[in-house]
């Protein structure tokens, strides 16, 4: 029989845990503020505004995603110290094996609000935009491009977060994507994805090459914030340069009769929004300028990071940044570049299986 006294540490390490939970995720704090945001909800005139009560709402979503799970875990906690004077009691070694599970239910639960510690940058808890780049490599890397795409879809599709793709610009000869925007709506989308911006080196025999020769392909990915306000961000009309086209792909029969879809490129910094998910004109334009304002926010907070951290630049082309992660498809081996966490199964990577690389790269602090 399992000695108690092994279980009765563990309860009291799990507890001690739960404590250090509560202090540097200030439950305290987010309980206080779910109760005045409780108050501001039963104000009349509240419900007049939807901007607000969509705000509102999504915040206390947030904060309880903390305090309803530490709750939890101090329930479970106490149900186990009950039992375990029960065992005591009765002997039972059946109550025993079940006070195991639970411990083991516990600390999952745990760690799983423990790694939420690394979600600690600003507009960590918001949606978020990806954007896929085809860098060098001709019809190669855009086959690449759309890879990635499919890729970030599963990861998505696996964390229970909903997508939409904003923008998809086809390859040439109808193999691949140039380019593509996508739109990840959940929580903490911004906080999980944001150390995936960078260079996706891919090696492989080309499938578009007849003598099968080794190619070399880059995929630029640039993930940023979905901030509501931008109240840092100045954009001048004048320092925009709109493009209207005809939307391309899949869409059904609206897609390439009318001029709907909508480039906008901002001039000073040549960074370039498309939106065509829409059949209005007038909203994808709306969507287009949303993103930018994001997309330079997020160009400013990278800009400070870099000077802060003092990166260089000089050993990589600074139009596609650094670069983060080599696929070796020949080699059945993914080595991220920064953190050196490397992947065999070339086919459960590119069906969505990145946790292990996004969260070697968050607890290392990228």
């Amino acid at each position: 029989m399992i000695d108690i006294n092994i279980i009765i540490n563990k309860i009291k390490i799990l507890n001690q845990r739960k404590h250090e939970l509560k202090r540097y995720l200030d439950y305290n704090i987010k309980k206080i503020r779910i109760l005045e945001i409780n108050s501001e909800l039963l104000k009349p005139n509240i419900w007049k505004i939807k901007a607000s009560i969509h705000k509102l709402y999504k915040e206390k979503n947030l904060l309880n995603l903390i305090v309803d799970n530490i709750d939890d875990i101090e329930k479970k906690i106490n149900d186990v110290y009950i039992f375990l004077e029960l065992a005591k009691e009765t002997k039972d070694s059946k109550i025993i094996e079940d006070i195991i599970i639970e411990i083991k239910k516990i600390e999952n639960k745990i760690k799983k609000l423990e790694f939420y510690r690394m979600f600690s940058k600003k507009h960590d808890n918001c949606n978020c935009y990806i954007d896929i780049q085809s860098g060098s490599g001709g019809i190669d890397a855009q086959d690449w491009s759309k890879i990635l795409l499919k890729m970030y879809l599963k990861w998505s599709n696996k964390k229970g977060f909903k997508t939409k793709i904003i923008d998809e610009s086809n390859g040439g000869d109808a193999v691949g994507i140039k380019s593509a925007t996508i739109q990840v709506i959940g929580e903490y989308a911004f906080g999980w994805l944001r150390t995936e911006t960078g260079i996706h080196r891919l090696i492989r025999k080309s499938p578009f090459d007849s003598s099968k020769k080794r190619h070399t392909s880059f995929s630029s990915i640039f993930i940023y914030p979905d901030i509501e306000k931008q109240l840092d961000i100045d954009l001048c009309l004048s320092d925009l340069r709109i493009d209207v086209y005809k939307a391309s792909g899949a869409g059904g029969q609206h897609v390439n009769r009318t001029e709907s879809a909508v480039r906008i490129t901002h001039i000073p910094t040549n960074l370039v929004t498309q939106c065509q998910s829409n059949r209005s004109q007038h909203k994808n334009k709306e969507q287009a300028i949303k993103q930018m304002k994001s997309k330079l926010y997020e160009l400013q907070m990278q800009k400070k990071r870099k000077k802060q951290k003092k990166i260089e630049n000089n050993k990589l082309d600074i139009s596609w940044g650094n670069q983060i992660r080599s696929y070796i498809l020949d080699h059945s081996k993914i080595k991220d570049l920064r953190t050196g966490v490397e992947k065999h199964d070339i086919e459960a990577v590119l069906n969505g299986d990145l946790d292990d690389f996004i969260e070697q790269s968050l607890i290392s602090g990228l």
